[in-house]
């Protein structure tokens, strides 16, 4: 199974018996599942199956389906509704009265809303239960395309996820094979540090080294960062594992971002030299990128 996004698009349409039945179907990033639905009048019935269908197929995302009905013109049943045409014709000749003007016209009254009605679909019991039947499949459709759509989205986002990870992957190797890590460095270091200290002072003409040794010691134990490395390099490997997973995964790799953020953040706050603190830093910027992408993985 591959990756799949939470956005994508799909139309899917079907004629039966004359009627033209239309879906269409957005779908977008969200915390959960989060289904809209718009049906025409008469229609209300199918919602409870079609939040089924959807929930069936995806477990995450924002989605909105819409169904539009249109009875196709060579089947058209039309019926002049009187009560309608009478409360068009009053409103005519009052018309007439007001201006003077012949203002009853037989197409007018004709283009008036309401006075030629389409007969309902809804009319015929065995004509709606067609008409269901015949949306229902076609959403089924829709919904297959939309988990296409999906996946294709996903398998790009699948490329740039691998590539922040390989950087985050790359970053830990390079602060774990760090000359700036070993004590013999964090001596020197502080050596320097001392120098400029008591460069001023005369008096001293050396240091003890016996106590700058075990001094470098204490702040390589405070500063050792094998543990984070150790932690991130496991979590690279989880994240791997959570790409080629066959379930939705985007609320744990999600939830392993933050793992990471807390492992950089420790890097940066135990670093001994600028060279960790930089790698830190770009990790925590490939860290960021990784998060942003994981928003939308289904």
């Amino acid at each position: 199974m591959c990756l799949s996004s939470m956005t994508g698009f799909a139309r899917a349409n079907a004629i039966h018996a004359g009627l033209r039945c239309d879906w269409e179907v957005r779908s977008f990033n969200g915390r959960g599942l989060d289904i809209r639905m718009r049906l025409p009048s008469g229609f209300e019935s199918l919602e409870l199956q079609a939040r089924n269908a959807i929930a069936g197929m995806f477990s995450r995302g924002s989605i909105s389906a819409t169904l539009t009905l249109t009875q196709q013109s060579a089947t058209l049943s039309l019926c002049l509704n009187e009560a309608n045409l009478q409360i068009a014709i009053a409103a005519f000749r009052r018309i007439e009265e007001l201006t003077g003007a012949s203002a009853i016209d037989g197409v007018g009254l004709l283009n008036v809303r309401g006075v030629l009605e389409a007969s309902g679909i809804s009319d015929n019991a065995e004509t709606l239960s067609a008409a269901q039947t015949t949306a229902l499949e076609t959403l089924s459709r829709a919904l297959e395309e939309l988990r296409d759509a999906r996946r294709s989205e996903g398998a790009r986002l699948d490329e740039y996820l691998r590539s922040h990870i390989d950087e985050i992957e790359r970053l830990t190797e390079a602060a774990r094979t760090s000359k700036a890590r070993t004590p013999e460095a964090i001596r020197e270091h502080l050596r320097g540090q001392l120098l400029r200290l008591l460069e001023a002072d005369t008096t001293q003409s050396k240091l003890d080294s016996d106590r700058l040794y075990q001094e470098a010691i204490l702040l390589a134990a405070k500063a050792d960062i094998t543990e984070e490395l150790d932690r991130l390099k496991a979590h690279v490997d989880s994240a791997r594992e959570l790409l080629v997973s066959e379930r939705p995964v985007g609320r744990k790799l999600d939830f392993l971002v933050q793992e990471f953020n807390r492992e950089a953040n420790t890097l940066c706050s135990k670093s001994n030299h600028i060279e960790i603190t930089r790698i830190g830093l770009a990790m925590k910027v490939a860290i960021d990128q990784f998060r942003e992408q994981i928003q939308n993985v289904e």
